[in-house]
């Protein structure tokens, strides 16, 4: 009986422990399968950012707005086609996710090496990493094994990825749904400073933030004139702005500088040091400490690419991110 009953006990453990069945993440995922995979992505990835530097944080951004919806899947890189509505039509991506075509270069490469092994999700995974590896900021690695969805959720894309008009309350409980605390909100948001924000997307701030025409008080009153320059109240809506204006393609803790000097470019931005206390000692501590952001940063971004992935037999493993396979 004590023989039968610790076999079952050792089965019980081997059966529920994820290890067991490979249903988790881990950087070794294609070390055989596919050794050169990362590899094939850094070049890539490499290539597109030298050509233009804005694609770092254009390929970042697609992590993101990919893990907020329905988790770290690939559904964002779908098309739309049959009864798959792309998420690509959302308010948070129409006219502003970019980086595709470098995405799908990167598949085209992965699959004349190993046909149908690396996934679109894993793909996005590894962009954003050596993206933000070549802005300057940190190294991790990157857990793999992500499979990819047969669907896409444009409602979810609409409802679920925060918006530079959000109020903070609102951003939060889009972060608490996906189990990213504030740390995490904060850290995470410091990714803004790589990029570039369309003049559409902050104009409420320079002009009707309060109802009379004038800029948000909480904006810094030079630094609202020198935009309004080049945003103007009409017209003019795709004038890009770096969201980092003072090292806008490096990746450092300028950010939360500029933030704590009112001059957060998004309301989402600037609200993380005027609405909260909490989120305002985050950014104080940030902008005060390099090295803590980007280490708060590494440890934000495995938490976020761990969002629900699909492992094991879930989902597939698509031949062209664009498209689910045809069976």
């Amino acid at each position: 009986m004590g023989v039968s009953m610790g076999f079952f006990v050792v089965f019980l453990v081997l059966v529920s422990s994820p290890l067991c069945f490979s249903y988790y993440l881990y950087p070794q995922f294609y070390e055989h399968s596919c050794p050169q995979a990362q590899e094939i992505v850094k070049s890539v990835v490499a290539k597109a950012v030298a050509k233009e530097t804005r694609m770092a944080a254009s390929l970042l951004r697609l992590h993101f707005h990919d893990c907020f919806v329905k988790g770290c899947d690939g559904s964002l890189l779908l098309d739309s086609s049959g009864t798959i509505i792309s998420e690509k039509r959302s308010n948070a991506n129409r006219n502003s996710a970019r980086g595709f075509e470098v995405i799908d270069e990167i598949k085209s490469e992965l699959e004349k090496a190993c046909p149908q092994t690396v996934s679109c999700a894993d793909t996005l995974a590894l962009a954003a990493r050596d993206s933000t590896l070549l802005a300057g900021g940190p190294y991790w690695e990157v857990p793999l094994g992500r499979r990819d969805s047969r669907s896409a959720s444009l409602s979810g894309s609409n409802n679920n990825i925060p918006a530079p008009n959000n109020t903070l309350q609102t951003i939060i409980t889009k972060f608490k749904l996906l189990k990213l605390d504030l740390t995490d909100l904060v850290a995470l948001s410091g990714s803004h400073t790589i990029g570039l924000a369309r003049c559409t997307v902050f104009r409420q701030r320079l002009y009707n933030q309060s109802g009379n025409g004038q800029p948000d008080s909480s904006l810094d009153a030079t630094y609202a004139a020198q935009l309004r320059m080049g945003c103007p109240s009409s017209g003019g809506d795709n004038n890009l702005f770096p969201l980092d204006f003072v090292t806008p393609a490096k990746f450092d803790n300028y950010y939360f500088k500029n933030i704590l000097a009112s001059k957060g470019l998004l309301n989402s931005d600037q609200v993380l040091f005027t609405k909260s206390e909490a989120t305002m000692e985050l950014v104080k501590q940030f902008a005060e400490n390099n090295e803590l952001f980007l280490d708060q940063f590494t440890k934000s971004m495995l938490k976020m690419g761990n969002i629900t992935p699909l492992t094991g037999h879930r989902g597939e493993i698509r031949k062209n991110c664009r498209r689910v396979n045809k069976y």
